[in-house]
């Protein structure tokens, strides 16, 4: 037992590896793991405490769990069992195939990276752009049920919307996003799938697909996941709020129980008083197109910019950035009140209720003003008051200066650098479709647009 025993040094150093490796699994990870998940636990513990509504459950789950709760749903199970006996292929490979679109969709949300980094960058941002002016509704203590499913429905004017919006409900909870197929190039689709949002195809046509997608939203709507929608489906061309597309509001209230979990729609409308993206889409709303040719080196020049206006601590450059509230809307109450009612009743009720939640801006109340005829200062400024008088008797919600005359003077300013008009305030014929874009949201406030 005890006498010595003679070993080559490269077996005595494979003995010592494993020696290590046994070690290091079977206590110094388990240790250094619990260590770092009860700091997690405790962070998250203050995070919850701060929030209007915690993080659920379910969106701290391992990405793989969820996907595999997702993939051996009944409903998908049944979905696979069907697409595989329409197209003649194995049951495996259909249930391959469902997995990969599983893969595809289910996030891998990180709070610490939504919270100390994403939040950040997106306050930083938005304010590096614009005087942000958010007014949060007031509210009384049983407007929304703590326990509902609270989703923020919002017209789709800018990818600006996406910072916005995430600074916006930072203080009540972490937003779940759908996001087109714009997002799904490396390194930017990892970073959107750990700030918890899920890529969708939009025009996605086979019927797997469509149940793995509808069911992951029906269960994260059970679950009680805050959520973030666009219900036109894309960017608006024109301006105005657009119809909703009702792909993602179907799949809502198909999976809708009126017994368990309420599910709460907040109207929220977005305004600008520049749309970073603006010769892009009136050039695709031209074109009849929505392809968007994105152009590097305006891309380069815009970045650059940006540096350049916050080395110098300038004021904001694209004025204001507004956001407002409708009432909520809560689908129980909705159903319960309109016997009989459709999703298309409840996407239509709910695109009213965001037009009416739009703020007016100083740019779109001068825009429209401008919309009437050439004019000089004064006649302008006869314009914006009467046009102030109508929109606030249809109850607009108006984010202007105090005086008119400032109202005049800040549109102005950002129209002439936009290029919009000219040194003498005539539009420019050339940028006529760029002036009715930033006009729509007032024109149609006041029943100026055709439906």
């Amino acid at each position: 037992m005890l006498q010595t025993v003679a070993l080559p040094v490269w077996l005595l150093v494979l003995i010592l590896a494993f020696a290590a490796v046994t070690f290091a699994s079977h206590f110094l990870f388990p240790s250094v793991r619990w260590f770092f998940r009860a700091r997690a636990e405790r962070a998250l513990g203050r995070l919850n405490a701060r929030l209007d509504r915690p993080i659920e459950l379910f969106r701290l789950a391992a990405r793989q769990d969820m996907i595999g709760r997702l993939v051996y749903d009944p409903q998908v199970l049944q979905a696979v069992t069907d697409h595989a006996r329409l197209n003649g292929v194995p049951g495996a490979v259909a249930l391959q195939e469902a997995r990969h679109y599983a893969r595809e969709i289910v996030p891998a949300f990180s709070a610490t990276l939504y919270f100390s980094f994403a939040a950040r960058l997106a306050r930083w941002l938005s304010r590096a752009l614009y005087k942000v002016e958010i007014r949060r509704p007031e509210l009384g203590p049983d407007a929304v049920d703590p326990a509902a499913t609270v989703i923020f429905v919002m017209n789709h004017r800018s990818n600006m919307d996406y910072v916005l919006i995430t600074w916006l409900a930072a203080e009540r909870s972490a937003l779940s996003y759908a996001v087109g197929e714009w997002a799904r190039v490396w390194p930017l689709s990892g970073l959107i799938r750990a700030l918890g949002a899920y890529f969708i195809r939009r025009n996605a046509r086979r019927s797997l697909y469509r149940k793995v997608l509808a069911r992951y939203v029906q269960i994260t709507t059970e679950e009680g996941i805050t959520q973030g929608v666009f219900p036109e489906g894309g960017l608006s061309l024109t301006g105005r709020v657009g119809a909703a597309r009702l792909g993602l509001l179907s799949y809502i209230v198909s999976g809708y129980d009126p017994v368990r979990r309420d599910v709460v729609f907040l109207p929220v409308g977005l305004a600008y008083d520049r749309v970073l993206e603006d010769a892009v889409l009136t050039r695709a709303d031209a074109e009849g197109s929505r392809k968007f040719a994105g152009r590097k080196r305006a891309i380069l020049r815009f970045v650059l910019e940006l540096l350049v206006q916050r080395l110098r601590r300038a004021a904001p450059p694209y004025g204001t950035a507004a956001a407002g509230f409708g009432q909520p809307v809560s689908l129980r109450a909705f159903f319960a009140s309109r016997p009989g009612a459709t999703v298309e009743d409840l996407g239509t009720h709910l695109m009213a209720e965001i037009e009416r939640a739009v703020p007016v801006l100083p740019v779109p109340l001068v825009a429209a003003a401008l919309r009437e005829g050439p004019a000089g200062q004064e006649t302008l400024l006869q314009r914006i008051g009467l046009l102030k008088a109508r929109l606030a008797g249809y109850g607009a919600d108006l984010h202007l200066p105090a005086e008119d005359r400032q109202t005049l003077q800040d549109g102005l300013a950002l129209l002439q650098r936009r290029g919009v008009i000219g040194p003498d305030l005539a539009p420019r014929p050339e940028q006529a479709r760029l002036l009715a874009f930033y006009a729509a949201p007032v024109e149609q406030r006041l029943g100026l647009l055709p439906d």
